[in-house]
């Protein structure tokens, strides 16, 4: 298992992210597509994310992420895309006006945890505790 490690705290936190330019408008191909594949791993790095993997497409974006344990989805995901957005712009000045007063990105996202187990894993991993613990009782 590849987990991290903060102070006391063990984590293995990784996500599926997918977002969509405003109006879904196709607008990530060329230079805009180069300019947010190197935005991107950078703000991932100044907040401690792994990116594991992404693919920049024409008209919506795929991210595999790594997030930190003491970092919420949420707040990730708003300074993300708010900061992608500014970088992109501060790039991109002619494009301001024509997508709209600094709003690249549509206000929501799709998420889904990524897991080496699944439920049914988990559920027999916790009954199993509940027997060893009754296994140590009678043991004592």
């Amino acid at each position: 298992m590849d987990d991290k490690s903060i102070q006391h705290t063990r984590w293995n936190c990784t996500y599926h992210i997918v977002f969509i330019p405003k109006f879904r408008k196709k607008i990530m191909y060329g230079t805009n597509k180069k300019d947010l594949s190197e935005i991107f791993p950078k703000l991932c790095e100044m907040k401690g994310v792994g990116l594991l993997e992404g693919k920049i497409c024409k008209d919506h974006v795929h991210m595999y992420v790594s997030i930190p344990s003491k970092l919420s989805i949420l707040g990730f995901m708003s300074y993300f895309k708010g900061k992608s957005a500014l970088m992109f712009y501060d790039r991109h000045p002619e494009l301001h006006n024509k997508y709209g007063d600094r709003h690249l990105w549509a206000r929501g996202y799709y998420v889904s945890t990524v897991g080496n187990v699944n439920e049914d894993t988990i559920r027999e991993y916790i009954r199993n505790q509940e027997e060893n613990d009754k296994a140590e009782d009678g043991a004592k």
